[in-house]
């Protein structure tokens, strides 16, 4: 099943609670939420408090996406904010195995996200612990970015690495996804696609969702 997931970066901040139940009304999956510290990517954007008054608006599960340096420091606070999956970056976090069963002995959902540049290899020995992966297909930082298409390989390479691992973590894709290439990103092999102006910029939000869904 391919799964959306709307991220609230691109809706009106001061309306989060609306935002929230109007993507759980067009059929999102999920909703994405970026939290970003200014240092690990350029701006600033939400912090658990905010995730904590989100979830009092949805009963969707809320994907939490640590774009942050030292990410084991967040854990706790959006584990008690109500965060339902923790993903972090390989690239600022030196214990990411440890930092990756912290979250899971909190009794969430956790995973790992890549950048563009980030090869494979960097999920080698982490990957069984990986309830989810997240491709970033922009760098991260800002939202409305062009798809990178070079990561489609990446889709891909993933796909083959858990298949033949005989895992079945969900595939994230996150930047510049819509209509068209979301069709790409679930034909390489992703199976969960973060939307976030495609959606909340759309005429008809629903539509696109589903439109997503059935690429």
């Amino acid at each position: 099943m391919i799964k959306i997931a709307p991220s609230i970066l691109a809706a009106d901040c001061s309306e989060l609670g609306n935002a929230v139940r109007a993507a759980e009304s067009w059929g999102a999956d999920m909703i994405h939420f970026d939290v970003m510290d200014g240092h690990f990517v350029p701006d600033i954007s939400f912090g658990p408090n905010s995730l904590a008054a989100v979830k009092k608006h949805t009963s969707l599960p809320v994907d939490v996406h640590l774009m942050v340096e030292n990410p084991s420091d967040w854990v706790k606070p959006f584990v008690d904010a109500g965060a339902d999956i923790i993903t972090f970056h390989v690239e600022a976090d030196r214990h990411v195995h440890r930092t990756l069963q912290s979250i899971k002995d909190s009794g969430i959902k956790a995973g790992v996200v890549l950048n563009p540049a980030t090869a494979l290899n960097e999920l080698q020995y982490v990957i069984d612990s990986c309830d989810m992966i997240l491709l970033m297909s922009v760098n991260p930082g800002w939202g409305g970015q062009q798809f990178i298409p070079a990561v489609l390989d990446k889709i891909r390479g993933l796909k083959q690495m858990v298949k033949a691992r005989g895992l079945n973590p969900d595939i994230e894709v996150d930047g510049g996804v819509n209509t068209q290439t979301a069709k790409q990103c679930v034909e390489a092999g992703a199976n969960v696609l973060v939307a976030g102006s495609a959606v909340f910029h759309a005429i008809d939000p629903a539509s696109v969702i589903a439109s997503m869904r059935r690429p």
